[in-house]
């Protein structure tokens, strides 16, 4: 799957998600994309997941109909914290669905 890790995640959190293609918000230009921006360029460059921790995104944006997944980790946004979620990241991005919301929280 080709992920993206938005803005407000550490960068290094990617090394924790092996077997799928991870970019960050940043690596690819879009740190300054409002969230309706963001689903429209990761629609145009084939994106099929977008990991946040804005809890607000699922609701703001009609993922349904742009048919990205979105994943939110909820709680404390330090690497140290979020690394603890990956082996759960990893099984939640093998079984996301197009359009579908999951949250992670500890």
């Amino acid at each position: 799957m080709r992920v993206l890790l938005d803005e407000c995640l550490p960068e290094r959190l990617r090394r924790n998600i092996p077997g799928h293609d991870v970019f960050t918000a940043h690596y690819m230009g879009w740190k300054t994309l409002r969230n309706g921006q963001l689903i429209a360029a990761m629609l145009q460059e084939k994106f099929d997941v977008l990991i946040t921790a804005d809890r607000g995104l699922p609701y703001q944006q009609n993922l349904q109909a742009a048919g990205i997944a979105v994943i939110v980790l909820a709680g404390r946004t330090e690497y140290v914290e979020l690394v603890k979620l990956a082996p759960r990241l990893l099984q939640v991005i093998a079984a996301i669905q197009p359009g579908q919301f999951v949250e992670i929280s500890r």
